[in-house]
């Protein structure tokens, strides 16, 4: 007959063993908390102490552990657009930011799906070439072969997902790294692509072709604009309160309402303001209106359903994972799958906006933005950390930069070697937050 021994409980106090003089004084647990130090204090009770006062302190507890979130990235975006709009005035005009979100648009789309495989601390490097067969896909079918659009663009996407099926199915099978898999897929479906394109090597989408007008032409109505945006902000309000009524009557902290309002007002003022200027000249574009909307999904897959949490355990460790009884396996096909998926959506927004696929579709530098954005937007190379949203702050980053240089009249040799930099700072941050997280018991 075996016994199993119970596993020690786990001081959370200042000194192991100590006993618990909480009872003892008298204190509640919320005065207990704020008289710990502040890498042992509850966060939670913090905030329900001092309520905006103290989530502000909890926010500077947890940067002090090195729980820096997206602030850096928000930092640096901030001073590219400074920097840029001294250089030049035109940067910031309405007219060119409403290029930069056109610009952004399919990579940053390719770069959701790489920060998917980054959180299970794995890597995609054939995204650039699947999102080439897939604008050779939907223009060959389209053009050459007369087949109805939505036809088109059905086929494309369910290759790159059996593509990304396949990469998870030899990687759990056989245990072949990533790295390996994606980079024989990405000189394969090259060649795939060449084969595709036939000895054209080039196919023009017509202009007059819904893909193309969707993805040149279409823009919001001002007035629609900013309703979606202020339902945007409604339904976050009512998602919070929401949430703290369940956690109420279930005896848990809530969020201080000065809080959800603030949170609620600065949403606001971010989605309002971009679209007042946008509006100023042609208005938000619904190609990426298309990417944002993919963003907010993924983000809520990924924080709030069981396959999001599996994600993430399997990222943090995968024994535990396992052990804990998740469905490994089925982790990494899904995920897999859907960055090829990502990168042929990615491929298609590509192709649409140019009005062409050709041999270079998803070449050059696709494949180094897509992963670079996904990093420099937060999303850590060790697994288990990261958001949907880092796709949209690391594609801004990386897209400001190029359209910036291109306004001062700089070029490749300068883009590429800045972004270098600021991946490398990127992941440096990444790296040394990660080890203040480890040295607070954080990580």
């Amino acid at each position: 007959m075996s016994t199993t021994t119970p596993e020690p409980t786990r001081e959370t106090g200042p000194r192991a063993g100590a006993p618990d003089q909480t009872a003892d004084a008298g204190l509640d647990p919320t005065a207990a908390t704020a008289a710990l130090p502040a890498d042992l204090q509850d966060e939670r009770l913090i905030a329900d102490a001092g309520g905006v006062g103290g989530a502000v302190r909890a926010f500077f507890a947890r940067l002090r552990s090195g729980d820096l979130g997206a602030l850096p990235v928000v930092i640096g975006l901030v001073i590219i657009w400074v920097v840029f709009q001294g250089l030049n005035d035109a940067f910031l005009s309405p007219r060119n930011l409403v290029n930069l979100t056109l610009q952004s648009a399919a990579i940053g789309t390719i770069a959701i799906g790489i920060v998917l495989v980054l959180l299970l601390g794995e890597i995609d490097l054939s995204v650039g070439s699947v999102s080439g067969l897939a604008a050779a896909i939907v223009a060959v079918g389209t053009v050459n072969k007369g087949w109805p659009v939505p036809l088109a663009l059905l086929a494309a996407i369910v290759v790159a997902a059996v593509i990304g099926l396949a990469y998870g199915a030899i990687y759990t099978r056989f245990g072949v790294p990533s790295f390996v898999i994606t980079l024989a897929g990405l000189l394969g479906f090259l060649g795939l692509q060449l084969k595709v394109l036939g000895a054209e090597g080039s196919i023009n989408l017509p202009f007059e072709s819904g893909l193309v007008k969707f993805a040149q032409q279409t823009f919001l109505p001002p007035a629609l604009a900013y309703v979606l945006a202020l339902a945007a902000v409604a339904v976050y309000v009512g998602t919070r309160l929401r949430a703290n009524a369940r956690r109420d009557a279930a005896g848990l902290s809530t969020t201080p309402l000065g809080m959800v309002a603030a949170r609620a007002a600065f949403l606001a003022l971010f989605l309002v303001v971009p679209i007042l200027v946008l509006n100023r000249d042609r208005g938000v574009s619904v190609m990426f209106l298309v990417f944002l909307l993919l963003v907010v999904v993924m983000d809520f897959a990924i924080r709030r359903t069981s396959w999001g949490r599996s994600v993430m355990a399997v990222g943090g460790n995968v024994e535990a994972a396992r052990r804990a009884g998740i469905h490994v396996k089925r982790v990494y096909l899904t995920v897999f799958a859907l960055c090829s998926t990502f990168a042929a959506v990615g491929g298609i927004f590509a192709a649409a906006r140019l009005a062409a696929a050709n041999q270079s579709s998803g070449g050059a530098d696709t494949n180094l933005n897509a992963i670079a954005a996904a990093v420099i937007g937060g999303t850590s190379l060790f697994g288990g950390r990261g958001s949907a949203y880092a796709a949209l702050l690391g594609i801004l980053v990386i897209q400001s930069i190029s359209n910036g240089l291109a306004l001062i009249n700089l070029g490749s040799p300068e883009r590429y070697m800045i972004t270098g930099a600021v991946l490398l700072l990127a992941v440096t941050v990444d790296a040394l937050s990660r080890r203040s997280r480890a040295a607070h018991g954080r990580a």
